[in-house]
């Protein structure tokens, strides 16, 4: 048996492997996708406005500090 007939057999072997695990997971409902995807818009708004508000809050500190000190 050639190298290249025997990558063949392997791959084909992969895909089948890879078919009979893809069986076995269990798939979220619509309805948990949705509720997960809303959770993590709002964190993501949540935590941008955060850290965009510690943003400003550590440059007006340097600011203040730079001033400060010359």
């Amino acid at each position: 048996m050639s190298e290249k007939a025997r990558w063949y057999k392997r791959f084909w072997t992969f895909l089948k492997d890879v078919r009979a695990e893809l069986r076995k997971v269990t798939w979220p409902t619509r309805a948990e996708v949705t509720s997960t995807t809303i959770v993590v818009i709002l964190s993501i708004i949540f935590f941008g406005f955060y850290l965009f508000f510690v943003d400003i809050a550590f440059t007006w500190i340097i600011t203040k500090v730079k001033d400060l000190l010359g």
